[in-house]
């Protein structure tokens, strides 16, 4: 796989990085990331990971640009206000980069679907906030044996993992917390979506070229006000109704 002289200077950054070079960016070109929700966290994930070279990008969102979601979502202007997530972002996304190929699915990614969209691509990033979507990509990662890339936020604080095999993210959260928060009921600070949404977006780069260590079986966290951070390994629950007798890559 050749580049062409405009890919060999935009991503001459990566180029000379030891631990991505030619080969880890060609890795970028071939890989097929699908990224569940343009929110808080996919959006500035989206941006990185097109900025990056990933080749081809699919988008999945049933939602519309809502002017409360610009003070964070700077995938996002004030010109995309009331426009569908998915065709809006798919155009920034192409402007800041035409390497990229982009597809939208303007629906919202539910246990009928997850399977069939999900088996198209080689690494899941979801940036959901409702559990019932989180657990619905949870499962079909699984099932498919994809990594996941999983990130959340509220508040102050947020949290990155990657998931593949065992443990899985049911094991770290088995059931739907009864008293589950949304940043639309208990606010989030702007500027940690750009946090989050980079660290997961970074996790994606690594796991991808085979830099570093990626999170697999570990949790990031992250507190904002502290500025602090810490990372914690996540156990594989023996009796997870998902994972339990998968064969794991790591545990």
């Amino acid at each position: 796989m050749s580049f062409s002289p405009d890919e060999v200077e935009r991503y001459a950054r990566h180029l000379v990085l030891s631990e991505i070079g030619g080969p880890g960016q060609q890795a970028l070109k071939r890989a097929r990331v699908l990224i569940v929700g343009l929110g808080g966290v996919g959006a500035p994930a989206a941006l990185y990971l097109a900025a990056a070279g990933v080749g081809t990008l699919g988008l999945i969102d049933d939602d519309s640009v809502a002017l409360s979601n610009l003070q964070r979502q700077i995938l996002f202007d004030v010109a995309a206000i009331d426009r569908p997530k998915v065709q809006a972002g798919a155009e920034r996304l192409g402007a800041l980069n035409p390497h990229v190929h982009v597809q939208t699915f303007a629906e919202r990614l539910t246990t009928d679907n997850a399977a069939r969209i999900v088996a198209d691509f080689d690494l899941v990033l979801d940036g959901t906030d409702d559990f019932d979507t989180r657990f619905a990509v949870n499962a079909a990662c699984v099932a498919a044996g994809v990594p996941l890339v999983s990130g959340a936020l509220g508040r102050w604080s947020g949290q990155v993992g990657v998931f593949e095999g065992r443990p899985c993210y049911r094991c770290l959260v088995p059931e739907i917390p009864p008293d589950a928060e949304t940043c639309a009921r208990v606010g989030v600070v702007g500027a940690l979506a750009g946090v989050v949404g980079s660290m997961a977006a970074l996790e994606a780069i690594k796991r991808i070229t085979g830099a570093g260590e990626p999170l697999t079986g570990r949790l990031l966290l992250y507190d904002g006000l502290a500025g602090t951070a810490r990372t914690v390994r996540i156990a594989a629950d023996p009796a997870c109704p998902v994972c339990t007798g998968a064969d794991a890559a790591k545990s």
